[in-house]
């Protein structure tokens, strides 16, 4: 029995030794680089976060505005491009009239000076509103209301900012609006396609990554898959083939219980292929915020090619220069 319990004694020892040193750091040569900054929703107006839920107006409860944009225009796209966003992230619908809409909310009450759904209408009558109409930091003023802020396209987006990197996000789950925007992504050169990236619905993603295999895809679903699998397999290096290709997502206080948090983690995923972002911590709210504080960032480690998921580019940029 004594030999039974001391040869599982070593073999424990032996396992951990081997986890330690198959993923530890200490001997990475890897040395700070520049972080690939990824400017969510473009440069736009922020918010307080507490209690936001799905279906939060979040255009009535913005901080008192620092600059002029707002989110998913041509104008706030540029500005961040401008202000050092490697990639910007935006939100479609489709139109009835066989176009997307580049717009956040599902309905279109919150922000603009009309009422219904998005997808229910045509982009001529989408591209007529005032997208500024419902912003307020008090409830009373409407700072950016009457200002001509439109609705852009996805095609208008795509024209104006040739080769330039972009996060297109799928606001349903519907798998007919994967073919759609398939459709459209293939009509591009692969050059064009080696610049974009997509997520949102599980199944209209599943679509995309069949139809359009080289452009990097990522839904929760599929990351829940890749992630779960790697913290019970990641130990001795494998990287599961559901990682492949994909965005990874990670919030900030997740990230240290990956195994090889960061240079070994980051290394396998580019091994397939994958990216990977990090996120502001993810708490009791539905979702995490970005990495918008000079307190934040410092908190993130500096990677060559280490993604960084944020609400404040120009706030970040300078830092990450």
């Amino acid at each position: 029995m004594k030999h039974v319990l001391r040869f599982a004694l070593v073999a424990i020892v032996a396992f951990a030794a081997f986890c330690f040193f198959n993923n530890t750091n200490l001997f990475s040569d890897a040395t700070p680089g520049r972080p690939v900054l990824l400017a969510h929703r473009g440069l736009a107006q922020t918010f307080d976060v507490a209690g936001v839920e799905n279906d939060t107006c979040t255009a009535s409860r913005i901080h008192a505005p620092e600059h002029p944009y707002l989110e998913n225009t041509i104008d706030s796209m540029r500005a961040a491009f401008a202000a050092g966003a490697d990639i910007v992230e935006f939100d479609i619908h489709p139109t009835t009239d066989g176009h997307f809409a580049v717009f956040h909310d599902w309905t279109l009450d919150c922000r603009t000076d009309s009422k219904g759904v998005t997808r229910e209408r045509t982009l001529t009558e989408l591209q007529k509103l005032d997208v500024g109409h419902g912003y307020t930091a008090d409830g009373k003023t409407f700072p950016f209301r009457g200002k001509g802020v439109t609705m852009p396209s996805l095609d208008e987006v795509l024209t104006a900012f040739p080769g330039k990197g972009f996060l297109i996000h799928i606001k349903s789950n519907d798998p007919a609006e994967g073919e759609k925007l398939s459709s459209r992504l293939r009509t591009l050169a692969p050059e064009a396609r080696a610049s974009l990236a997509v997520y949102g619905g599980r199944l209209p993603v599943a679509v995309v990554r069949e139809r359009v295999p080289d452009i990097h895809t990522m839904s929760a679903r599929a990351e829940l898959r890749c992630l779960l699998t790697y913290l019970a397999l990641g130990w001795s290096g494998y990287v599961p083939r559901s990682c492949a290709q994909m965005l990874i997502l990670v919030p900030r206080n997740y990230a240290p219980w990956l195994w090889g948090w960061p240079d070994k983690f980051i290394a396998r995923m580019r091994g397939v292929n994958s990216a990977v972002f990090v996120l502001g911590p993810r708490g009791g709210e539905e979702f995490s915020t970005g990495i918008d504080t000079a307190e934040e960032f410092a908190q993130v480690p500096r990677r060559a090619g280490l993604g960084i998921w944020t609400n404040r580019v120009d706030r970040i940029a300078p830092l990450a220069r």
